[in-house]
């Protein structure tokens, strides 16, 4: 949602239904290495089919689909698998359409599931990789979901969010900083 580095006609907010957003991914690609992975989020299905996850859809032009999907499978090459689901815009003068998305599947190499708050957060507040700091990828995601859907209470990334802040300022207070 805020790195969007792939050529587009237009995008669209909205959310898909009965799936939620979870750090539950191993980054040893992008925002960790081997043997000290980052987390990255993943959509994961949901006990309540009325949970939503809200996000950006992408238009793609015809032509640049074949280069864009390359690109995108490449990106999320550690464990994802394109899946199709609705989306649901926010605007009012478009209806619900099917769409792709990335979703780790949970027999991947690379997922990690469920864990505590905290064990996420430090795992997030120590992990560096080729595409950068695993916290700021954090950070991005939470201002990008503020501007996008300012109304939706995000607890998850939130809170990560929040540990994570914390457990730096903690870390700065201890070093003097």
């Amino acid at each position: 949602m805020w790195k969007t580095d792939f050529p587009y006609e237009r995008k669209v907010v909205g959310y898909i239904k009965g799936y939620m957003r979870r750090f539950w991914q191993a980054s040893e690609d992008h925002r960790g290495i081997p043997g000290v992975p980052g987390r990255v989020v993943t959509i994961v299905p949901s006990s309540n089919l009325e949970d939503q996850v809200y996000g950006v859809a992408y238009k793609i032009a015809e032509n640049d689909i074949p280069n864009v999907v390359e690109y995108l499978d490449h990106r999320e090459k550690q464990g994802y698998q394109q899946n199709t689901v609705t989306f649901h815009p926010t605007s009012d003068d478009l209806k619900p359409f099917q769409l792709v998305i990335y979703i780790a599947e949970t027999e991947n190499s690379y997922y990690l599931g469920p864990a505590p708050l905290e064990t996420i957060a430090r795992q997030i507040s120590k992990a560096i990789g080729p595409s950068g700091r695993n916290d700021d990828y954090l950070f991005q995601l939470a201002n990008a979901m503020r501007k996008l859907a300012p109304q939706v209470n995000d607890c998850h990334l939130y809170e990560l969010e929040e540990l994570v802040k914390e457990m730096q300022g903690s870390r700065n207070e201890e070093s003097g900083l």
